[in-house]
């Protein structure tokens, strides 16, 4: 597959959602022509209609054509949805959001990646925005749509590129950042992790990603984490 440098035409299907919305917009912001689909209409799509991203409103496959360099699937569109049927038989790439924003995050010098049970979106957006402020022009992928940003996504420089991390399903793991923000674990998400064990082993996986020059932040008051660690 290309690389993102060299992608031109990116197919986002289940484009509504706050994270895919976000890189749809980011790779917007870089001039490559960026379409996508959702099963219904959302103040979220026309926010990308009104940054000249189309959606389009079924999912039947006819949207995505030959000349599609990349399709981005959202863990909500299913396997059997039509459009990963096209992509296939068009013999294009596909990837899901949370690989594709671990590839995308390879561009950056820098990559700060803020993940936990609870505050994610609040703490993401508090660090983006002192980053804003410092002047260090910050890329920015967040869950909630930010007051400062008007949007969940902030298209900056490539030194520096801020991404709320996902620990449903270890969708976390797809990430190798250089600074991890960990705010804090708790049980959650128990249709998929086993119990409280297993979700530490997992962020403790995630963690064993930083470089040897990597930081970690942990919340001290949070007991969960403080055993987490890495050689770096």
């Amino acid at each position: 597959m290309k690389s993102f440098d060299e992608i031109q035409r990116v197919y986002f299907s289940g484009i509504g959602g706050i994270g895919m919305s976000a890189l749809a917009q980011l790779l917007r912001a870089e001039g490559k022509i960026v379409t996508g689909s959702d099963m219904q209409k959302s103040e979220m799509t026309e926010r990308l209609r009104l940054r000249g991203i189309p959606v389009s409103f079924t999912q039947d496959g006819s949207a995505i054509t030959p000349d599609v360099d990349l399709c981005i699937f959202s863990s909500a569109v299913p396997k059997d949805n039509p459009e990963h049927a096209k992509a296939s038989a068009l013999g294009i790439p596909t990837m899901s959001y949370f690989a594709a924003v671990g590839e995308y995050i390879k561009g950056f010098d820098h990559a700060i990646t803020i993940s936990g049970t609870h505050g994610k979106s609040t703490t993401t957006s508090m660090i983006a925005n002192i980053l804003v402020n410092a002047g260090l022009d910050p890329t920015v992928i967040v869950g909630t749509v930010v007051n400062e940003f008007g949007s969940n996504a902030r298209a900056g420089g490539r030194k520096y590129i801020v991404v709320e991390a996902c620990e449903y399903k270890e969708h976390m793991l797809n990430l190798k950042p250089e600074m991890i923000v960990l705010t804090n674990i708790e049980e959650d998400h128990l249709d998929y992790y086993r119990d409280l064990e297993h979700i530490v082993m997992t962020f403790q996986k995630y963690i064993n990603h930083l470089p040897s020059s990597g930081v970690l932040f942990k919340n001290s008051d949070d007991s969960e984490s403080q055993d987490l660690g890495y050689d770096g």
